[in-house]
C-alpha cells in the first residue's frame, strides 16, 4: 500500500511535464502581425502589474494570519505547530497556479487569433491546449503539495497512538486548504471586480452610447477589459479550482482517518490513500482526454461542444471504470460499493454540466427565448434572465441531493443510521473527489474561454479580416458555456466537500478537547473517552440540534453571509464601473479624433482605474469571510459554527448556481442577437441584451464564482480556529 502512494507524486510530475510541453508548443506559434504583438504586450504588462499589486495586499494578510496561528500554536497550545507553515504553502501554491495560467493565457490569445486565420481547428487547438496548461498545473501542483506535506508530517508528527497520529496529520493538512481558499478568494474577488468594471464600462459607453463594436481599438476601456479576462477569469479561476481540488482530497483524507479510527492503521491508510490515488489516475486520464479534442473546419457551436465533450466524457468514463480497481487494490471489503459512490459524484458533475449548458448556451431554447424578450426592451431581458437563473437551480439541487443520498447509501449498503454515519460521510466526500478527479481537462475547457475571448479582442483591435473575428466569436460563445459548466462543477463539488468539512470540524473539535485536557466526556447518561468519541457523541455533547438557539442563530448568519458577500462584491463592481464609464465618456468628449481613429485613446488610465478599484474593494468582503467564522466560534461556540456552515452552504450553493446561470444566459443572449437574430448588431434588441449582459457580468464572474470559495473558506477557518473555540466554550 505504501508503494502505491508514490504514484501520486509521479502523477503530479506527469501533469506538470505535459503542462510545460503544451506551453512550449504554444510558444512556438507566431503571434501574428506587429500590431497583434503590440496589443498582446499591452495586455501582458497590465495583467502582471495588477497581479503584483494584488500579491502585495495578500502577502500582508497572510503574514498577519500566520502570526495569529503561530500565537495559537506556540503560545496557547490549542493548535498543531505545523499549521502556520501549511497555511502559507497552501496560499503560495494557489497563487502560483493562477499565475502560471494567467501568464500562459496572455501569451496564447494573439497566437490563437493568428492560428484562427488558418483554420477554426488550429485556433481551437491552441486555445484549448493553452487552457490545459492551467488545468494540468492546478492538479499537478495540488497533488505535489499534498504529497510533500504527507511525507513531512509522517516523518515528524507522533501522537499517543499510530491511529491518533494519522488523524492529526490529515487534519493538519486541511489547514493548507485554508491558505489555498484565502488566496483564491482574494484572486476571485479582486480579479472579478477588475474585469467586470472594465467590461461594463466598455460595453455601456462603447456599444450602447457610441455604437462601436466590442473590443474596438477606439474604446479606451478595451485593453483593461482584455487584462481583466486574464486576471479574473484565468488567474482567479485557477486559484479557485486549485482550492476546490485540494479541499475535496484533503477533506476525504481527514474524514477517512477519523471514520476508521477504531479499525486500525491499515484500514485508516487505505481510506487516506483512496482519494489521492483516484485524483492521480484522473490526472493521467485528463492528459489522454486533452489529446482527444479536435474539430473540423466550418464547425457549428454544437459541433464544438461535441468536440470538447469527447475529451471530458472519455476521461470521466475511464475514471469511473478504474475507480473499481483502486478500491479493490487497496483492499476495501465494500470496494464495488465505494466505486459506485465515486460514480455518483461523477454523474452528478456531468448532469450539472449538461443542465448548465442547456440554460446558458444559445443553442437551446431558454437563452434563445431570453434573446427574443429583448425586442420589448432591457426590463424584460432582466426579468426573464433573473427568472431563468432561478428556475435553473432546481435540477442541480435535486442532482446534488440524489448524489448525497446515493453516495452515502452505496458506502453503507443503504443503512442510514448513527452507526453508519462516518462511513456514509466518507462516501459523500469520495463522491466529491470523483466529481473533480478529471479537473485537468475540465479546467482546460474552462480556461480556454477567456483565451478565445482575448483572441477575438486582439483580432478586432488589430483590424484583421472580419472572418477571423467571426471564428473567434464562435470559440468565445463556446467559452461562455464551458465557463458556466466549470462554475457548475466547482459549486457542485463545494456542496459535497462542505459536508465532509463539517465532519472534519467535529473531528478538530475532538482534538481541541484533548489539547485542553478534557479526556472524558459526559454524553447523556454515559461516559465516553474523548479520543474514542464518535461524531454523534460530540454532536450530543454540544447539543447540536435545531432546537438549540445557538444553531438556529448560526444558520441565519450563514445564510445572510452569502447575500451580504454578494451584495458587497456587486456594489464594488458597480462603483468601479461608474468610474470607468465616466473616464471613457471623458476621453470621447475631450480627446479629439478618437472616434475617427486619428488619435489613440489613453488605455493606461482605464487600466489604472480597474487596478485601484479592485485593490481597494476586494479587502473587506474577503476579510469578512475570515472574521465572521472566528467571531461566531468565540461567541456561539461549536453549535453556532455548525449552524453558520450549514446556513452558508444551503444559501450559498443555490445562490451561486442562480448567479452563474443568469449571467451566462444574458451573455449568450447578447451573442445570439449579434449573430443576426431579432435585428442583429446595433439594433434596439442588441442594446437591450447588452444591458442584460452588463448586469450579468458581476453575477457570473465576480459574486457567483466567489460563493463556492466562501462556503469552503468559512469551513476551513472554523476548522483552524476549532482549538480556540473549544478553549472558550
Amino acid at each position: 500500500m505504501t508503494y502505491l502512494f508514490y504514484f501520486v507524486p509521479v502523477a503530479a510530475v506527469i501533469a506538470l511535464l505535459f503542462a510545460y510541453l503544451f506551453f512550449k508548443q504554444m510558444m512556438k506559434e507566431s503571434e501574428g502581425t506587429p500590431t497583434m504583438k503590440e496589443i498582446a504586450q499591452y495586455v501582458r504588462e497590465g495583467a502582471m502589474a495588477y497581479l503584483k499589486q494584488q500579491y502585495k495586499v495578500v502577502i500582508i494578510v497572510f503574514a498577519v494570519l500566520a502570526v495569529l496561528f503561530a500565537v495559537l500554536a506556540y503560545g496557547f497550545h490549542v493548535q498543531n505547530p505545523w499549521v502556520p507553515f501549511a497555511f502559507l504553502t497552501g496560499g503560495f501554491f494557489s497563487g502560483l497556479a493562477g499565475f502560471v495560467g494567467m501568464k500562459t493565457a496572455t501569451f496564447a490569445s494573439a497566437r490563437t487569433a493568428n492560428a484562427t486565420m488558418r483554420s477554426l481547428n488550429s485556433g481551437l487547438k491552441i486555445a484549448f491546449r493553452s487552457g490545459a496548461v492551467m488545468g494540468l498545473t492546478v492538479v499537478g501542483l495540488g497533488l505535489l503539495d499534498i504529497s510533500i506535506w504527507w511525507l513531512i508530517l509522517n516523518a515528524f508528527v507522533e501522537e499517543a497512538s499510530p491511529a491518533q497520529t494519522l488523524v492529526v496529520i490529515t487534519t493538519t493538512m486541511l489547514t493548507f486548504g485554508m491558505g489555498a481558499s484565502t488566496q483564491a478568494l482574494f484572486a476571485r474577488v479582486g480579479g472579478g471586480i477588475y474585469t467586470k468594471a472594465a467590461d461594463v464600462g466598455a460595453d455601456i459607453v462603447g456599444k450602447v452610447e457610441q455604437d462601436i463594436p466590442e473590443d474596438d481599438p477606439r474604446n479606451p476601456a478595451t485593453i483593461a477589459d482584455n487584462v481583466g479576462d486574464n486576471v479574473g477569469d484565468v488567474a482567479g479561476m485557477g486559484a479557485d479550482l486549485y482550492e476546490s481540488y485540494c479541499g475535496s482530497i484533503l477533506a476525504t483524507m481527514a474524514l477517512g482517518a477519523s471514520a476508521f479510527f477504531q479499525d486500525g492503521t491499515a484500514v485508516q491508510m487505505r481510506a487516506i490513500f483512496a482519494p489521492m490515488l483516484i485524483a492521480a489516475i484522473g490526472v493521467v486520464l485528463s492528459v489522454i482526454g486533452i489529446y482527444a479534442v479536435r474539430t473540423k473546419e466550418g464547425a457549428t457551436l454544437q459541433d464544438l461542444l461535441g468536440s470538447l465533450s469527447v475529451g471530458t466524457n472519455l476521461s470521466a468514463i475511464l475514471i469511473a471504470v478504474l475507480s473499481f480497481g483502486v478500491f479493490y487494490l487497496l483492499g476495501f471489503p465494500n470496494w464495488w460499493q465505494m466505486s459506485l459512490s465515486v460514480i455518483s459524484g461523477l454523474v452528478a458533475g456531468v448532469i450539472i454540466g449538461k443542465v448548465t449548458e442547456y440554460y446558458t448556451s444559445h443553442s437551446y431554447k431558454p437563452t434563445q427565448k431570453l434573446a427574443e424578450s429583448a425586442q420589448t426592451g432591457p426590463a424584460t431581458v432582466i426579468i426573464n434572465g433573473v427568472g431563468l437563473g432561478m428556475i435553473s437551480t432546481a435540477v442541480p439541487v435535486f442532482t446534488i441531493a440524489c448524489a448525497i443520498l446515493l453516495a452515502y447509501g452505496f458506502a453503507t449498503g443503504f443503512h442510514y443510521g448513527v452507526d453508519t454515519l462516518s462511513m456514509g460521510l466518507y462516501g459523500i466526500s469520495i463522491a466529491a473527489v470523483g466529481m473533480l478527479s478529471t479537473l485537468g481537462i475540465t479546467l482546460a475547457t474552462d480556461a480556454y474561454g477567456p483565451i478565445a475571448d482575448n483572441a477575438g479582442g486582439n483580432a478586432q483591435m488589430s483590424e484583421l479580416d472580419p472572418s477571423v473575428r467571426e471564428k473567434t466569436d464562435i470559440l468565445d460563445s463556446l467559452g461562455n458555456t464551458t465557463a458556466a459548466t466549470g462554475k457548475g462543477f466547482a459549486i457542485g463539488s463545494a456542496a459535497l466537500t462542505a459536508l465532509a468539512l463539517l465532519a472534519s470540524y467535529i473531528e478538530e473539535i475532538k482534538i481541541g478537547l484533548g489539547h485542553i485536557g478534557k479526556t472524558v466526556l459526559e454524553v447523556g447518561d454515559k461516559t465516553v473517552e474523548t479520543v474514542n468519541a464518535s461524531i454523534t457523541d460530540i454532536v450530543n455533547y454540544y447539543d447540536i440540534t435545531l432546537m438549540n438557539p445557538m444553531v438556529l442563530v448560526g444558520v441565519f448568519i450563514g445564510a445572510m453571509m452569502a447575500f451580504l458577500f454578494c451584495g458587497l462584491t456587486m456594489n464594488a463592481v458597480g462603483r468601479a464601473a461608474q468610474k470607468m464609464v465616466i473616464e471613457v465618456r471623458r476621453q470621447f468628449r475631450e480627446i479629439a479624433g478618437i472616434l475617427e481613429g486619428k488619435q489613440r485613446p489613453d488605455y493606461t488610465s482605464c487600466v489604472r482605474i480597474s487596478t485601484k478599484a479592485a485593490q481597494h474593494e476586494m479587502v473587506f468582503p474577503s476579510l469578512l469571510a475570515i472574521i465572521v467564522p472566528m467571531l461566531v466560534g468565540v461567541i456561539l461556540g461549536p453549535a453556532g459554527v455548525i449552524g453558520l456552515l450549514s446556513g452558508g452552504l444551503g444559501a450559498g450553493f443555490v445562490l451561486a448556481i442562480f448567479l452563474a446561470n443568469s449571467g451566462g444566459a444574458w451573455d449568450n443572449a447578447k451573442k445570439y442577437v449579434e449573430e443576426g437574430h431579432f435585428g442583429g448588431k446595433n439594433s434596439s434588441s442588441h442594446h437591450a441584451t447588452v444591458v442584460g449582459d452588463t448586469v450579468g457580468d458581476p453575477f457570473k464572474d465576480t459574486s457567483g464564482p466567489s460563493l463556492n470559495i466562501l462556503i469552503k473558506l468559512m469551513s476551513m477557518v472554523s476548522i483552524v480556529m476549532a482549538g480556540l473555540t473549544v478553549m472558550l466554550h
